[in-house]
Protein backbone atom coordinates (compact mmCIF):
# COMPACT_ATOMS: atom_id res chain seq x y z
CA UNK A 1 0.00 0.00 0.00
CA UNK A 2 2.89 2.56 0.50
CA UNK A 3 1.90 6.07 0.51
CA UNK A 4 -1.46 5.91 -2.01
CA UNK A 5 -3.57 5.90 0.82
CA UNK A 6 -2.58 9.63 0.71
CA UNK A 7 -3.11 10.17 -2.81
CA UNK A 8 -5.90 10.28 -5.34
CA UNK A 9 -4.80 10.17 -9.02
CA UNK A 10 -7.87 12.43 -9.97
CA UNK A 11 -7.50 15.15 -6.80
CA UNK A 12 -3.67 14.95 -6.31
CA UNK A 13 -2.24 14.87 -2.23
CA UNK A 14 -5.22 14.22 0.10
CA UNK A 15 -5.02 16.82 2.56
CA UNK A 16 -6.83 15.92 5.85
CA UNK A 17 -9.45 18.36 6.85
CA UNK A 18 -7.93 19.81 10.40
CA UNK A 19 -4.82 19.97 8.46
CA UNK A 20 -6.22 23.19 7.27
CA UNK A 21 -7.04 24.36 10.71
CA UNK A 22 -4.08 23.78 12.61
CA UNK A 23 -5.20 20.91 13.87
CA UNK A 24 -8.35 23.21 15.97
CA UNK A 25 -11.66 21.62 16.24
CA UNK A 26 -13.81 25.05 16.95
CA UNK A 27 -13.62 28.22 17.50
CA UNK A 28 -13.44 29.90 21.01
CA UNK A 29 -15.54 32.62 20.34
CA UNK A 30 -19.06 32.46 19.84
CA UNK A 31 -20.46 29.29 18.02
CA UNK A 32 -21.63 30.19 14.74
CA UNK A 33 -25.09 29.40 13.78
CA UNK A 34 -25.94 26.90 10.58
CA UNK A 35 -28.10 29.48 9.21
CA UNK A 36 -26.01 32.70 10.10
CA UNK A 37 -25.26 35.13 7.40
CA UNK A 38 -21.84 36.02 6.54
CA UNK A 39 -20.71 38.68 4.37
CA UNK A 40 -16.87 40.12 3.36
CA UNK A 41 -16.29 43.24 4.95
CA UNK A 42 -13.72 45.68 3.88
CA UNK A 43 -10.73 45.22 6.19
CA UNK A 44 -10.61 47.76 8.96
CA UNK A 45 -7.96 50.72 8.90
CA UNK A 46 -5.02 50.83 11.07
CA UNK A 47 -5.02 53.39 13.93
CA UNK A 48 -1.92 55.67 13.94
CA UNK A 49 -1.45 55.54 17.28
CA UNK A 50 -2.11 51.76 17.28
CA UNK A 51 0.81 49.39 17.52
CA UNK A 52 1.91 47.15 14.01
CA UNK A 53 -0.48 44.22 14.46
CA UNK A 54 1.77 40.64 13.99
CA UNK A 55 1.05 39.92 10.00
CA UNK A 56 -1.11 37.16 9.56
CA UNK A 57 -1.21 35.11 6.70
CA UNK A 58 -4.66 34.14 5.54
CA UNK A 59 -4.32 30.51 3.79
CA UNK A 60 -6.33 29.60 0.52
CA UNK A 61 -9.34 28.48 2.16
CA UNK A 62 -9.51 31.74 3.73
CA UNK A 63 -9.37 33.79 0.72
CA UNK A 64 -12.14 31.36 -1.36
CA UNK A 65 -14.52 31.95 1.77
CA UNK A 66 -14.27 35.87 1.23
CA UNK A 67 -14.64 35.33 -2.36
CA UNK A 68 -17.48 33.31 -2.01
CA UNK A 69 -19.21 35.83 0.61
CA UNK A 70 -18.80 39.03 -1.48
CA UNK A 71 -22.84 38.51 -1.51
CA UNK A 72 -23.68 36.93 2.20
CA UNK A 73 -23.69 33.13 2.54
CA UNK A 74 -25.35 31.25 5.19
CA UNK A 75 -22.60 29.44 7.43
CA UNK A 76 -23.44 25.91 5.27
CA UNK A 77 -23.73 27.33 2.15
CA UNK A 78 -20.32 28.11 2.77
CA UNK A 79 -19.64 24.40 3.80
CA UNK A 80 -21.64 23.11 1.38
CA UNK A 81 -19.50 25.47 -1.75
CA UNK A 82 -16.45 24.66 -0.49
CA UNK A 83 -17.00 20.83 0.28
CA UNK A 84 -15.82 20.86 4.18
CA UNK A 85 -16.62 19.78 6.87
CA UNK A 86 -18.80 21.98 8.99
CA UNK A 87 -16.46 22.30 11.71
CA UNK A 88 -13.52 23.27 9.49
CA UNK A 89 -15.42 26.02 8.14
CA UNK A 90 -16.46 27.68 11.39
CA UNK A 91 -12.49 27.63 12.69
CA UNK A 92 -11.82 29.30 9.65
CA UNK A 93 -14.43 32.03 9.61
CA UNK A 94 -13.01 32.41 13.32
CA UNK A 95 -10.38 33.15 11.86
CA UNK A 96 -11.81 35.87 9.58
CA UNK A 97 -13.76 37.14 12.33
CA UNK A 98 -10.76 37.82 14.74
CA UNK A 99 -9.29 39.52 11.84
CA UNK A 100 -12.40 42.04 11.04
CA UNK A 101 -12.87 40.32 7.80
CA UNK A 102 -15.90 39.05 7.66
CA UNK A 103 -19.47 40.02 9.03
CA UNK A 104 -22.02 37.81 10.97
CA UNK A 105 -25.62 38.73 10.84
CA UNK A 106 -26.68 35.83 13.21
CA UNK A 107 -30.25 34.54 13.18
CA UNK A 108 -33.52 36.44 15.25
CA UNK A 109 -34.02 34.54 18.28
CA UNK A 110 -36.93 32.20 18.19
CA UNK A 111 -40.23 33.72 19.99
CA UNK A 112 -40.88 32.00 23.05
CA UNK A 113 -44.18 30.06 22.99
CA UNK A 114 -46.78 30.76 24.95
CA UNK A 115 -46.92 29.31 28.72
CA UNK A 116 -49.67 26.36 28.73
CA UNK A 117 -52.18 28.35 30.85
CA UNK A 118 -52.41 30.74 27.99
CA UNK A 119 -52.74 28.31 25.26
CA UNK A 120 -55.52 26.77 28.04
CA UNK A 121 -56.88 30.28 28.42
CA UNK A 122 -57.18 30.73 24.13
CA UNK A 123 -59.09 27.25 24.16
CA UNK A 124 -61.33 28.06 26.97
CA UNK A 125 -62.10 31.33 24.97
CA UNK A 126 -63.15 29.90 21.78
CA UNK A 127 -65.11 27.05 23.39
CA UNK A 128 -67.14 29.84 24.98
CA UNK A 129 -67.73 31.36 21.48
Amino acid sequence: MGGTAWYDDAAGPVVRPYALTGGRTHYDGEEFDLVALIAAADPPAPADDALPAPPWAPEPEHDMILELCRTPLSVAEIASDLELPLGVVRVLLGDLLDHSLIQVRRPAPVAQFPSERVLKEVIDGIRAL
